[in-house]
């Protein structure tokens, strides 16, 4: 699965546990009612974002996770988080300035010799 969009906000990283560290980046979509979306990266799919900042356009390649968790008093509850593995940079769409301008079309000579009773193959 992927989202795209701009980058909001890269968190630094946190280090949880010994052995385990991650980072959070979240995507703001570009779409009528934009979302903003929380990746994380973990381990070393953290250093993916070292080159990258706020307001870049990104395409983020994630997988859905879900855990199911039982509290002490028994209850269950249930968790997703959405994990990022890959990134790439959006390439920026070229402006239509840049675009090369398209010929004018050859005008036609008005018909001086027009006769609507005259019979033509038109089918209209």
């Amino acid at each position: 699965m992927e989202v795209s969009g701009k980058i909001k906000v890269i968190n630094p990283e946190q280090q949880v546990s010994a052995s385990f560290r991650k980072r959070e980046l979240v995507v703001t979509t570009e779409e009528q009612y934009p979302q903003h979306i929380m990746v994380e990266f973990t381990q070393d799919k953290c250093d993916l974002l070292n080159s990258y900042k706020a307001g870049e356009g990104v395409k983020v390649s994630i997988n859905l996770r879900g855990r199911e968790w039982v509290n002490p008093q028994g209850e269950t509850k249930y968790f997703n988080s959405i994990q990022g593995w890959r990134i790439e940079r959006l390439q920026a769409e070229a402006p239509a300035a840049q675009m090369p301008p398209v010929p004018a079309a050859e005008a036609f000579e008005p018909a001086t010799n027009f006769n609507e009773e005259e019979h033509d193959d038109l089918p209209f």
